[in-house]
């Protein structure tokens, strides 16, 4: 597994690099998980969203804010500095248990990221994503939605780290009446000056994909033999 730092991208060259990643690897090369931070953009997936966008697109162009349709599944959502994103550029098509395997391994490596930093996160029943709780009143710290083309998987996870989730008040939370964001930061107690650093975090999720995933493709690997 190949793992690149972006860094700050907007999520157009982003979207771009994926694709052109996407073909690669389809064709035989290398999985790649790119890790980064997006300037503020509200995205779209593939279900809709925008009836879940409170503003219009002239308030967004003048708050220097993007709105993008994407071709991710699930529905609205957002992103911005201080919030790591991870796009797994990987094979599903032999690895076990398929998609819903491929989703409960990406909960799982953020589940173990925020437990590296004291915090008890956790799946929530019908609502992908991770939450720091399982019940309806839980908070969500990280969103997920991804893209399948020809059995390689593209887009993926945002994790919030940094205190300032304000972009989500311009939304319903991927659709969820009542949902509301949280992030590393704010559920750790940390100083506004002193949120967690998303250096240390992309430290620990890259590691945690590497566990996560190199294990489920010995483990296919195994399989076809």
């Amino acid at each position: 597994m190949r793992i690149v730092d972006l860094g700050l991208i907007p999520y157009r060259e982003a979207e771009a690099q994926q694709l052109r990643t996407l073909a690669e690897v389809q064709g035989g090369g290398e999985e790649t998980l790119y890790l980064l931070e997006h300037p503020k953009v509200i995205t779209l997936g593939r279900q809709g969203g925008g009836e879940n966008l409170h503003v219009g697109e002239a308030h967004l162009r003048a708050q220097g804010i993007e709105l993008a349709q994407t071709l991710r599944g699930g529905n609205i959502t957002c992103h911005f500095p201080g919030q790591l994103v991870a796009y797994p550029i990987f094979r599903v098509e032999k690895r076990p248990g398929g998609i819903r395997q491929f989703f409960f391994d990406m909960e799982e490596a953020v589940i173990r990221t925020c437990a590296a930093f004291g915090l008890d996160v956790a799946r929530r029943t019908g609502f992908p994503g991770v939450w720091t709780g399982p019940d309806a009143s839980a908070r969500k710290i990280c969103s997920m939605g991804i893209g399948v083309k020809r059995f390689v998987t593209y887009h993926g996870l945002a994790l919030n780290v940094g205190h300032d989730v304000s972009l989500f008040d311009l939304i319903t939370l991927c659709g969820i009446g009542g949902a509301k964001a949280t992030s590393m930061s704010a559920e750790a107690g940390r100083p506004l000056e002193s949120p967690i650093a998303i250096k240390e975090v992309k430290d620990v999720l890259a590691r945690e994909f590497r566990a996560r995933f190199a294990h489920s493709t010995l483990a296919a690997g195994e399989a076809a033999q």
